[in-house]
């Protein structure tokens, strides 16, 4: 697997880029440039940061460069940072809809259902300003005429399933500081709901925190009318200026941005160094640049959800040793794999869109105030000067089903099945279905009817069969030493 071709040092302004904001961490101190980067990287992790979450002394961390932070994040990003002396939120705008935005409703790393969804934003609906308590049996009183009026949801207390779905809400909220338990148990409450009970104390600020809608949900015809608009609706140099936040959004919040699936100009803004040399600065993260497209590569594990590679998780091994696997192949002469055009993000997130607005309650929607969707911001039908400039779609090699298969099959025969642990080990194409699907989440598979695409960021691994099976003592499973062989 070849990697990645380099890409010349940017030079000026390409083809009409904005001169940069201003510099990032202006009034720090470099010897407290490291306390401020890590308050950034703290504050664009956390969904909410309060004096016990994500651990106590964060909050004072963040606060202490509450007003760099507000300035830097809004100039750069486009962000807002609401910062009190009880919690610190960060609002952000969305460029685009993604299925791993999900991932912040979770208990214990499993992810909320439509169910568990739908009862977070009815329990929400029933806080009154005027209680600062509520006891769990008034808010299943307040809950199930609600659900009940909603086709397809409904909720019934002698159903355990329905009971566990709120128990689990109302863990969510309560490790936000949203709620705070003074007395009795959900749990008990769920196993007898005749007898059991809790009373919880509500913290309406944060709660207002917690949900907040671009705009009144009430009055969308479309998921679409949640997206930031400004790109496409702003002056020349409004746009420029647009362009080069919506870039910094994209390197933020996903692994890598790819040239050929961004709009031309977030893919120009991308190309000035000034973008991604600003968000190093602010987050301590280091730039990797390349023909194909640039990415923030963070050698501590910290700023993501998903570190790769990473000594833990049999996922997480299988899909190093499947990425070592795709490299053989594709640097074999003989393989002779097929070249398919890269994925269009537009095709994806038109997709997307479609299946959130097929289940969009019409009747909920007030007409006379309805938000018009704003146009696509990833239409091709485009006017002006960059009307012609579009990406062509690169070429990407294809690995076959069928070829992946007998990959985690040898993988089962070269280390034995039971170093995949007791969950996969007699479960191999699960294994491989959940490591593909991690490599997808970064960007470095595209999984595809008939097999998977390999995006050039996976180049970047093509070092990852160097990482070889070690016995760890305690228990002893094979384990990946993957530190040592390849960036994160």
């Amino acid at each position: 697997m070849a990697p990645l071709a380099p890409e010349p040092t940017p030079r000026g302004n390409p083809r009409g880029t904005p001169p940069g904001p201003r510099t990032v961490a202006a009034g720090v101190a470099p010897s407290d440039l490291g306390a401020y980067q890590q308050a950034a990287r703290l504050v664009l992790t956390h969904d909410v940061i309060t004096a016990t979450r994500p651990r106590p002394g964060s909050l004072e961390q963040a606060l202490r460069w509450a007003d760099q932070l507000t300035a830097d994040l809004r100039e750069v990003l486009g962000y807002t940072l609401i910062a009190t002396t009880r919690q610190v939120r960060l609002i952000r705008r969305l460029d685009a809809l993604d299925p791993t935005q999900t991932t912040i409703f979770a208990k214990n790393g499993k992810p909320f259902d439509r169910r568990r969804l739908a009862y977070l934003c009815l329990v929400l609906a029933s806080f009154q300003r005027s209680r600062v308590e509520v006891s769990l049996a008034d808010l299943v009183r307040a809950l199930t005429p609600a659900a009940n009026a909603i086709d397809g949801l409904s909720f019934d207390a002698t159903v355990t399933a329905h009971k566990a779905v709120v128990v689990d809400v109302l863990d969510w909220l309560v490790e936000r500081g949203a709620l705070k338990l003074s007395d009795g148990s959900a749990e008990s409450w769920a196993q007898d709901s005749e007898r059991g009970d809790a009373l919880y104390d509500i913290d309406h600020d944060i709660c207002a925190a917690l949900f907040r809608p671009a705009r009144p949900v009430q009055h969308l015809t479309s998921a679409v009318g949640l997206l930031d608009a400004t790109l496409v609706s702003a002056k020349l140099r409004a746009q420029r200026e647009a362009a080069a936040q919506r870039a910094a959004r994209a390197l933020i919040e996903y692994p890598v941005v790819y040239y050929a699936q961004a709009e031309p100009e977030v893919a120009d803004a991308l190309r000035s160094a000034t973008v991604a040399e600003n968000l190093a600065r602010l987050t301590g993260l280091a730039v990797e640049r390349r023909a194909e497209g640039v990415l923030l590569a963070d050698s501590s594990g910290r700023f993501t959800d998903k570190p790769f590679p990473g000594r833990g998780g049999a996922v997480n091994r299988a899909a190093g040793l499947i990425l070592a696997k795709i490299a053989d192949v594709i640097e074999d002469p003989g393989a002779a794999l097929a070249a398919l055009p890269m994925p269009s993000a537009a095709d994806d997130h038109r997709d997307l869109l479609a299946r959130i607005d097929a289940a969009l309650p019409e009747a909920g929607v007030v007409r006379e105030l309805a938000w018009s969707a704003p146009q696509d911001p990833y239409s091709t039908e485009r006017t002006g000067p960059q009307a012609d400039s579009l990406p062509s779609p690169a070429g990407v090699p294809l690995v076959e089903d069928s070829r992946l298969g007998r990959m985690i099959d040898e993988l089962y025969g070269e280390l034995g099945a039971a170093s995949f642990t007791v969950t996969w080990q007699h479960d191999p194409r699960g294994l491989l279905a959940a490591a593909v699907g991690l490599l997808e989440d970064l960007r470095l598979l595209r999984r595809v009817p008939g097999g998977v695409l390999v995006l050039p960021a996976a180049a970047r691994y093509r070092t990852i069969k160097l990482a070889l099976p070690v016995t760890q003592a305690a228990d002893s499973q094979l384990a990946l030493d993957l530190f040592g062989n390849a960036g994160s």
